[in-house]
């Protein structure tokens, strides 16, 4: 049976060029009562001082979810108040240098119900073949004034090829006016001349200073919400407003989740722009990301998916380039580091996060004189399976950051023609439920997630086959917000 506690390096360059995260040591204690009273705080805090006890001089543990004391007022009203002791029992440790050697320690303590670690985080970006690897920032002064680059935005265009951004625009709430997104990743540049109307900036961890990172999710940001203007491009949602966490600076990807969580209110949403080495080759980073799943597979990361779902807040997770079979009867194997009630979250039902998981699909053949199959066909590096939603463009996307299109001395002006992997695709999905909430919102109300969920998957423009990659190797329709803002209540 494969293990999570393989050891990996957190030093070298993943293979977009971005340096990774840590990897996480995390403990889950044994269950307490399912909600919230004296004994489950009391019976928390013991597990937390016994834990504390086996750990190294120099080490510490960190709640997951945050002060218990205080849990239960941050779920009390909302669908993950009855399993609101479930967050008691999870711990992150930090300042540990032989992560092996206190995991299997911490594992042998009758508290524990498992000690795992996680493999460092990476941006799902497509992997270094043919287009998909990023040019260098081209060396030529950006010109006085940007040119307005929207026209190569196809993602805005009308369905089959686009979500129809632009007549969403022209509808009350279209833009994504008053719906909040805090995208959750490595690094962002939110002083770029397009970021700068609706941009909150980092509210949680510390940025990396890596450039590849800072690229990465000024791109994101982009797409999402880039500022609706003259020049330059124009995000799906241009009105809605973005803030990021970072997982770096000693959050780590779960709590960094519970904090967009508690930064937000029902209805808005939170985007994952992360994945990881996943069981097919026992956890290892590989520089083609074969293998790569999305991070909801490691417990701890999918409790805080629930519990941001329960507050009711959206989350559009990428579904990772690790060109899986997610439907494989390998994802039901449990890890044996992982706590005994773990069930496969790739299958759905009780074990589902409730996340709407996206997968890659190509643009329209020849756009930007490129062609990488039929539009709408699952791309090769992008998971499949039955619990991947919705896709979105993995190829070709133009939006901010990198500079491939306009460079120069200054990355404010930096822009790109050739964004790429689940990380592009993800965006698209969060600027376009954006703009159904602010038009929803403008109407009968803001959509739970499950709605959300539930009519991304009923409407949109059909999957298409490719050659070796059918439809039915499913990433699910690309969204036509016309048609999701027609689907009944």
């Amino acid at each position: 049976m494969a293990s999570t506690h393989r050891r990996h390096s957190s030093d070298g360059l993943a293979q977009t060029g971005v340096t990774r995260s840590a990897a996480e040591l995390i403990v889950v204690t044994e269950r307490t009562e399912s909600t919230i009273d004296e004994i489950a705080l009391d019976t928390s805090r013991f597990a937390q001082s016994r834990v504390a006890d086996l750990l190294p001089e120099g080490a510490a543990i960190v709640r997951i979810f945050g002060p218990a004391n205080r849990l239960y007022e941050r779920l009390t009203g909302t669908a993950g108040e009855q399993d609101g002791a479930d967050y008691l029992n999870y711990f992150s440790v930090h300042g540990v240098a032989d992560l092996e050697a206190v995991a299997a320690r911490l594992r042998a303590d009758d508290s524990v119900a498992a000690a795992y670690i996680k493999p460092p985080a990476e941006p799902p970006i497509a992997p270094p073949v043919d287009v998909s690897v990023h040019a260098a920032p081209s060396l030529a002064d950006a010109p006085p004034v940007t040119p307005n680059f929207e026209v190569r935005q196809g993602y805005l265009d009308a369905a089959p090829q686009g979500v129809d951004a632009r007549w969403a625009w022209t509808r009350p709430g279209g833009r994504g006016t008053g719906i909040r997104i805090v995208d959750v990743e490595g690094a962002w540049r939110f002083t770029h001349e397009d970021l700068l109307d609706n941009q909150g900036g980092v509210i949680g961890g510390t940025p990396s200073t890596d450039i590849g990172w800072r690229d990465h999710g000024t791109a994101v940001a982009g797409e999402i919400s880039g500022d609706m203007n003259a020049f330059g491009i124009t995000g799906i949602a241009p009105e809605a407003s973005i803030r990021a966490v970072s997982i770096f600076g000693g959050a780590g990807s779960a709590s960094a989740i519970r904090t967009a969580a508690d930064a937000l209110s029902a209805g808005d949403i939170i985007l994952l722009e992360l994945h990881r080495p996943g069981p097919r080759f026992d956890y290892a980073g590989r520089p083609d990301q074969r293998g790569y799943v999305a991070i909801e597979w490691w417990p701890d990361d999918n409790a805080a998916i629930r519990y941001a779902i329960g507050r009711g807040v959206i989350v559009v997770e990428a579904g990772g380039n690790g060109g899986e079979n997610l439907d494989d009867a390998l994802y039901d194997i449990r890890p044996a580091d992982f706590p005994v009630s773990w069930r496969n979250p790739f299958r759905g039902a009780a074990a589902d996060s409730g996340a709407i998981v996206v997968g890659a699909g190509a643009p329209p053949p020849g756009l930007h004189g490129r062609d990488h199959g039929p539009a709408r066909s699952r791309l090769a590096f992008s998971n499949y399976g039955s619990r991947i939603d919705v896709q979105g463009w993995g190829r070709e996307v133009t939006t901010t950051g990198y500079g491939d299109l306009q460079g120069g001395a200054d990355e404010d002006l930096w822009y790109t023609d050739v964004f790429s992997g689940t990380s592009s695709a993800s965006p698209i999905i969060v600027g376009t439920v954006a703009s159904y909430q602010g038009m929803s919102a403008a109407g009968t109300g803001r959509k739970t997630p499950a709605q959300v969920r539930a009519r991304l998957r009923e409407t949109g423009s059909p999957q298409t086959d490719a050659p070796l990659r059918p439809a039915t190797q499913r990433i699910g329709a690309l969204p036509d917000l016309r048609a999701l803002s027609d689907a009944p209540d």
